[in-house]
């Protein structure tokens, strides 16, 4: 079923990670998603995702988060934190368990690889061991949401129709971890369905999991988002860049109008030359009036700096 959100108000939103200072890749992100949510009169959430406390690294996400206020970025209501919704992702949990949808896994990595029938995109797909009961010799469990061979279809905003068919191509997937922490694609469709979220505007590295997201939508008998997977930001070896690809990516007060002129142009947006030197508040002015989403393209792609 297709369903238009042209009659409705937008929400939107930006959930960094805190895993460190804000650099080109994530300020992609931030500009997408906050300009197409505010280019048609929506409102802009911003939730930063502490799901592993492991990787959160102290102090990052209140620094994110005021650099953002110093770029000019505005958002609607309060900072949500996934590290303080962990008792709500239980009770989903157990009532995804009530409905016999998920099950206990105690299979580890290596019996998976052994055993899948094929590898996946994102590693070996889950063969079902343990659906009619737990047979990994781990003695620690995660929970998996059972799956069908049906096709799960959408058409997503900037890369078109998308097709997957979970059984095949991942298999029963992870809600909770064998190691005690909630799983992504647990808490992002609960948040985002807890706050109102109807347009998901994202990198394309999570493209191939919006399939298990819009599954676990329909096990809630819910409405899923609307989906817009922009294309990501290569280094010079043609990764996804990140963090680790030096100072020359990160952004400051003092650059940030230059880096957000260089994410409108990687965006499609083509922004005036002169616009190259204004005020990080002047070019987000520029892009809120003139940001059209169809002019981001769909390849991945190198920035020069």
């Amino acid at each position: 079923m297709i369903v238009s959100y042209s009659s409705v108000p937008v929400v939107g939103r930006f959930a960094p990670s805190p895993t460190g200072p804000l650099h080109f890749g994530t300020l992609v992100a931030a500009v997408a998603s906050y300009l197409q949510a505010r280019h048609t009169d929506g409102r802009w959430l911003v939730r930063i995702e502490d799901l592993d406390p492991p990787r959160v690294v102290p102090g990052s996400a209140a620094a994110l988060l005021s650099l953002l206020e110093d770029l000019g970025f505005e958002w609607d209501g309060g900072i949500s934190y996934q590290s303080t919704r962990f008792e709500r992702y239980r009770d989903i949990l157990k009532e995804l368990r009530r409905q016999q949808l998920v099950f206990d896994c105690g299979c580890s990595r290596r019996e998976i690889l052994a055993s899948a029938p094929h590898p996946g995109e994102e590693g070996p797909v889950y063969p079902g061991t343990c659906r009619h009961g737990a047979r990994g010799r781990r003695r620690e469990r995660s929970v998996r949401l059972r799956v069908t061979d049906e096709e799960v279809c959408f058409v997503d905003g900037i890369q078109g129709k998308q097709q997957q068919n979970l059984e095949r191509d991942v298999g029963d997937f992870v809600l909770y971890r064998a190691d005690g922490v909630f799983a992504y694609q647990l808490a992002v469709v609960i948040d985002d369905l807890d706050a109102g979220v109807n347009q998901v505007v994202r990198g394309t590295d999570l493209l191939f999991s919006t399939p298990r997201q819009i599954w676990l939508y329909r096990c809630l008998r819910a409405q899923p988002p609307a989906y817009f997977h922009h294309p990501l930001v290569l280094g010079s070896a043609g990764q996804k860049l990140s963090k680790r690809d030096g100072d020359y990516t990160l952004i400051t007060v003092a650059n940030g109008g230059r880096m957000l002129w260089l994410a409108l142009d990687f965006l499609g947006q083509v922004p005036p030359p002169e616009l190259a030197g204004a005020t990080a508040a002047e070019v987000l002015t520029w892009g809120r009036e003139n940001f059209s989403i169809a002019a981001v393209g769909c390849e991945n792609r190198l920035v020069g700096f």
